[in-house]
């Protein structure tokens, strides 16, 4: 089944890469359906703090009518960041599934591992790895156009 939900985040990502933002898309599964679905917005809000993975806890949080999430699992292309990683202790996630690594601002351990010390009231379980190649692949398109557009520009 992983496989076939960081395929619904993955989609998420596509819209991001669409509105140019940076790919990367985030589903929230509770009780095995999706309750919300997000993708960065970080241009488009002027916010640097509207990542996928904050955006779509906050709808799952709404549609649940409780900010503690603690039989859901999230879904996201990208290894979370530190903010993100954080979310997932405060909105109490039973579970989180992530795809390609985050060289520059991963925490869950390509850059720094914020989950090398225990949480003193919660744990959440982290699988990674899952379809790492698409997400990745995806990353490497969306730069690779913006550099490219960069030099076009710089000419």
């Amino acid at each position: 089944m992983d496989d076939f939900y960081m395929r619904r985040a993955l989609n998420q990502a596509r819209l991001a890469y669409g509105d140019g933002e940076v790919p990367v898309g985030a589903v929230v599964i509770f009780k095995d359906a999706v309750i919300a679905e997000a993708h960065n917005e970080v241009e488009k809000r002027k916010d640097a703090a509207a990542h996928a993975e904050i955006l779509c806890l906050q709808k799952a949080a709404q549609k649940l009518g409780n900010w503690r999430l603690q039989e859901a699992i999230l879904y996201c292309t990208l290894e979370p960041c530190t903010m993100c990683a954080g979310a997932f202790f405060l909105y109490r996630l039973k579970r989180v599934v992530w795809g390609a690594p985050d060289l520059r601002h991963g925490a869950h351990g390509s850059w720094i591992n914020v989950r090398q010390e225990r949480h003193p009231i919660h744990e959440v379980e982290v699988e990674s790895g899952v379809l790492q190649e698409e997400c990745s692949e995806l990353m490497r398109a969306f730069f690779q156009e913006r550099r490219k557009e960069a030099l076009t520009v710089s000419s």
